[in-house]
């Protein structure tokens, strides 16, 4: 593993645990460190205990580890719930002048670093910044120079003014100065190099919100819901640079008909939901495939069912995204798995519901939503992004597309089951749909031979899109090896980090990362060539690991995590060895 540093900080909902998080993960990545967070939070906005990781290394870092190097503990429970994670030599930075703090109690193999944060924070003009005062004694343990901190500071506060500014650059200060004087430099032992690189930092719902701009994305409707609601931020006063819109509707259900009606006039549309709105959006869902409208519909998994844990990580909607809704609905299912594929499957999201005029369920998860990572600024190559508007109709073309009276078909029957979409103001175009069943003008019908060929056709698109694209998995260790390990959606990361302590431990594995849910690829080989197959995922009744197991007729092995909390490198590695030996 890269020689690298875990760093957090805790406390109860409401005390600035997020944002001092980010203060200190954008200062690590424009010092031109690597950084991977991870956020514990709970499902209320004041009280709670909430924590923000960050771990840093000079190399890439892709998921969160067993360990913590040094803890900034606002409360005596963010100890207790991050005990397991320290170790000999870890150093805990605390205020014992705190009432909560002054009978707390560092184990002896720790370093304890009693900092007065409040007392230093009021110094320096307001007890509010004493998180900031916490940031510079962790910068004085870390030989972290705090001038990469003063700028992330004022990013973070330059619109409220520059005396703001100011006082938390002292504050960060006068805490570096209090550890500097009153701790033996001994006892600290943590030296952060720093290089000339400058990356960005962005969460999964953020390079959603990206990819959705760099499609072409004209609309946006949506409702506030965790872990989703990210996605809109980022949108809201950037999609309007390029001609878009944002609305903020009064529920789901107003969302994605907001959204139909959008996609309907032409424009490219999305939404974006968690589970909970996926279930009030089904029946709109069953519309837009019969009235074969192309439809981006985001689903932020969260832990469930009903409002289950709204803050903790789950993949449990899978079955609902795969069958949900009456009927026989064609679609899509698209599961980025790293926070950069968030950008560039969306991108694919959008052109394969126009190529085929099909809804498109593109899923995150909690994990991916609130995991801040860096990288290079060239990692979003806008020039790379391609935009396939599918079988559109102009003037010229239009006639091909008739009847003998000159109307529009705008559900023809075709060969590979795609059929020709007008957009509002193209001559001789005008046309209706229907929720109904309809015939090839969009009229309503109730004939037997229609419906059957109206079905037929619209399930084509998916067995077109099949032989057309490429739907391959991504693959990461030894191609050679007799153990497979197949995952989908977020757990990527952690993954291929555990490849090195499998490594370390003997054991050779091949991984495929699956971001295709539907269509997806056939393993059918993969499984066959394989002595052992262990399909890894976060939930309880294994849904994917279902999904194989019918496609390739061949019994897995199952690690399912559905806690809340995702998988980390390390465990993992554990888990995959321990399953492998059953």
């Amino acid at each position: 593993m890269p020689a690298d540093f875990n760093w957090a900080i805790g406390g109860e909902a409401g005390d600035g645990i997020d944002s001092t998080g980010k203060i200190f993960a954008q200062a690590l990545s424009r010092a031109g460190r690597h950084v991977f967070t991870s956020k514990d939070f709970a499902s209320r906005i004041r009280g709670g205990y909430t924590a923000y990781k960050v771990r840093t290394s000079v190399d890439r870092v892709q998921s969160v580890v067993d360990r913590l190097d040094v803890l900034i503990a606002l409360t005596p429970r963010t100890i207790d719930e991050n005990l397991e994670e320290l170790h000999e030599g870890s150093v805990i930075i605390y205020d014992g002048e705190r009432t909560t703090m002054q009978d707390v109690e560092i184990p002896d193999e720790m370093v304890g670093l009693d900092v007065p944060l409040k007392g230093l924070a009021e110094e320096a003009g307001g007890a509010i910044m004493r998180n900031v005062v916490a940031l510079g004694a962790a910068c004085a343990v870390t030989s972290f120079p705090i001038e990469n901190l003063d700028s992330s500071l004022k990013k973070r506060f330059g619109d409220k003014g520059q005396a703001i500014v100011e006082n938390n650059k002292e504050a960060a200060r006068k805490g570096l100065d209090y550890v500097t004087e009153e701790y033996d430099e001994d006892d600290l032992g943590y030296d952060l190099d720093t290089t000339d690189n400058d990356y960005v930092l962005l969460n999964g719902d953020e390079a959603i919100g990206m990819g959705a701009i760099a499609a072409g994305c004209k609309f946006y409707a949506g409702y506030p819901i965790t872990p989703a609601t990210d996605v809109m931020t980022y949108l809201t006063g950037r999609i309007e640079r390029f001609g878009g819109h944002v609305v903020q509707a009064e529920d789901e259900l107003a969302a994605i008909n907001l959204a139909l009606g959008a996609a309907r006039s032409g424009a490219r549309s999305m939404t974006a939901t968690s589970g909970p709105g996926i279930d009030l959006m089904t029946e709109t869902f069953g519309l837009i495939a019969t009235s074969e409208t192309p439809l981006v519909i985001c689903d932020v998994m969260r832990s469930g069912p009903s409002t289950g844990m709204p803050t903790k990580q789950e993949q449990g909607d899978l079955n609902t995204l795969l069958h949900g809704g009456h009927g026989e609905v064609p679609r899509f299912i698209l599961a980025p798995t790293t926070v950069a594929e968030c950008f560039w499957k969306t991108v694919e999201a959008f052109n394969l519901a126009e190529q085929y005029q099909t809804p498109v369920y593109l899923t995150s998860d909690l994990a991916l939503a609130v995991t801040e990572q860096t990288f290079e600024p060239d990692a979003f190559d806008m020039d790379a992004v391609e935009i396939e508007r599918g079988n559109v109709v102009d003037e010229e073309s239009i006639g091909d597309h008739q009847t003998e009276q000159e109307q529009f078909k705008p559900h023809e029957l075709t060969e590979d089951g795609v059929s020709p979409r007008a957009f509002p103001g193209t001559a001789g175009g005008a046309h209706m749909s229907t929720g109904l069943e309809h015939d090839e003008l969009g009229r309503r019908t109730e004939d037997t031979e229609m419906r059957v060929k109206q079905v037929d056709k619209r399930d084509r698109k998916v067995a077109t899109a099949r032989e057309r694209e490429d739907w391959s998995p991504r693959e990461f260790g030894n191609p050679d090896a007799e153990n497979l390990v197949v995952s989908w959606g977020s757990n990527e990361g952690a993954l291929v980090e555990a490849l090195a302590f499998l490594e370390e431990d003997g054991v050779d594995v091949r991984v495929l990362s699956v971001p295709y849910i539907f269509p997806r690829p056939d393993l059918s080989e993969e499984f066959e060539a394989a002595e052992e197959v262990v399909v890894v995922e976060c939930n309880a009744t294994g849904q994917f690991a279902d999904v194989l197991e019918h496609d390739t007729l061949t019994r897995v092995k199952r690690i399912n995590k559905y806690n809340g909390v995702r998988f980390k490198a390390d465990e993992l590695a554990t888990d995959i060895k321990e399953t492998l030996s059953a």
